[in-house]
């Protein structure tokens, strides 16, 4: 699964809490200048983390707006592990993504 994450500078132990939930690639965006709005969401991504508590206010507007406008799954986590795992765990009910299928 790939997936784009959006927001922090540093990602720490994240990419192990992703593996865990089988993001196994993934793209990432710190979100802190302005010229990351007119970002295209890159292809082949099959889902959108935002870490709202790093990254400027009108990108997480856009970045929800462009993952409506083509239909892409969209979580929003703080960034420490314990919340974006029980976020992602909260994923695989919906069943929208490629969450459902690990």
């Amino acid at each position: 699964m790939n997936a784009l994450l959006v927001g922090a500078d540093k990602l720490g132990n994240i990419p192990s809490t992703l593996e865990n939930h089988g993001i196994s690639n993934y793209i990432h965006w710190t979100g802190r200048k302005k010229g990351m709005r007119k970002l295209d969401i890159p292809e082949k991504i099959d889902m959108i983390i935002v870490f709202y508590d790093f990254i400027e206010h009108n990108i997480t507007e856009i970045i929800k707006q462009k993952a409506k406008q083509n239909n892409i799954p969209c979580v929003f986590s703080k960034r420490a592990c314990s919340d974006l795992s029980k976020r992602l765990e909260n994923c695989k009910d919906c069943k929208i993504c490629l969450m459902t299928k690990n």
